[in-house]
């Protein structure tokens, strides 16, 4: 279970669209976040141009990079 800090911060992060936000998994997965973004729940839910959608549960992330575009 990670900790409400951390989910604040990730939420504070998610809001700014100009940052690319790479995830990494428990199992080493990096997953890039498309611009719109949001959490849900206990979900980061991320949605492309073209409607594709993204689930990740928030207990799964082992760390997050950040990259200014």
């Amino acid at each position: 279970m990670k900790s409400k800090k951390f989910r604040e911060l990730l939420e504070k992060y998610l809001e700014i669209k100009g940052l690319d936000i790479i995830v990494v998994l428990n199992d080493g997965t990096e997953v890039e976040l498309y611009k719109n973004r949001q959490i849900i729940d206990d979900m980061i839910i991320t949605i492309d141009n073209c409607e594709n959608s993204q689930k990740i549960p928030i207990a799964q992330i082992k760390s997050v990079d950040m990259f200014a575009a």
